[in-house]
């Protein structure tokens, strides 16, 4: 029944924003196996779905943290302006050359697994030390740059790639969880578009599941919000840990997934 399906993608969004959204994750990279495996999205519309649940649930977060004084600088502007000429490369690529999901999952196993782990690692250190300094600017639109292109391919807003690796780097979660998440919202906005200009070319199955994608959305822009306003109230030792886990756990998932 259509209405159980909206009320499963309510649930799903909100509660996976609701965790994801304080270390600046838009939880469309946890939302895309539950696509695949629990709602039965099928590939390639899995990818237009996942942007058009960013696109609505986004503004939540990002409403959260303006109110905060927290959306703005040059991480914001670098980020962004790195992730979305790539994500535009990305749409092309997945919609002509169609990777295979198993690729993808192992790729993402391979990175996330080792660096959420390391990253836990790193923080429960009885003595922190940072490992060199923060990331150049020049580096982080390049990080960008990949992130946006793996966005555009699969569907993914890019912060649960980009956080851990600046956050690993010694830059806060406070800093850097806004800041992704714009990017993330860009990215999305314009690949939505591009998959719907893509879509013209004649591909059905390209289309996104709008009933599901936007079912996820609203979820996921009231569960964004609430996350959002929860951040400071957390410590930031606890925000990396969360990141660290939300990597890590992924990384084990999509490796087990990509195994069976």
């Amino acid at each position: 029944m259509e209405w159980v399906l909206g009320v499963a993608g309510i649930t799903a969004g909100l509660l996976i924003a609701l965790v994801t959204a304080p270390v600046g994750v838009s939880g469309a990279v946890f939302l895309l196996p539950v696509q695949l495996s629990v709602f039965g999205v099928p590939n390639p519309a899995v990818t237009p779905t996942n942007l058009l649940y960013n696109v609505v649930a986004g503004p939540g977060a990002l409403l959260r943290y303006h109110r905060d004084g927290a959306l703005g600088g040059p991480l914001v502007r670098r980020m962004v302006l790195g992730t979305l000429p790539g994500v535009v490369a990305g749409a092309v690529i997945r919609v002509f050359a169609v990777p295979g999901p198993a690729a993808f999952r192992l790729l993402v196993a391979a990175l996330m697994l080792p660096l959420g782990v390391w990253l836990c690692a790193r923080t429960l250190r009885p003595v922190p030390a940072e490992d060199g300094p923060p990331p150049s600017p020049r580096t982080v639109t390049g990080l960008a740059l990949a992130v946006g292109v793996v966005g555009g391919i699969y569907g993914i807003g890019g912060g649960s790639i980009l956080g851990p690796l600046l956050v690993g780097r010694g830059m806060p979660v406070a800093r850097v969880a806004p800041a992704a998440l714009a990017s993330t919202f860009a990215t999305s906005l314009v690949g939505a578009a591009t998959y719907a200009l893509l879509s013209l070319t004649g591909r059905a199955d390209i289309a996104p599941h709008w009933y599901l994608g936007l079912a996820c959305g609203l979820g996921g822009l009231i569960g964004g919000y609430l996350g959002a306003r929860l951040q400071p109230r957390l410590p930031e030792k606890g925000l990396r840990l969360l990141l660290g886990s939300l990597a890590a756990g992924l990384g084990a998932v999509y490796a087990v997934d990509a195994l069976v």
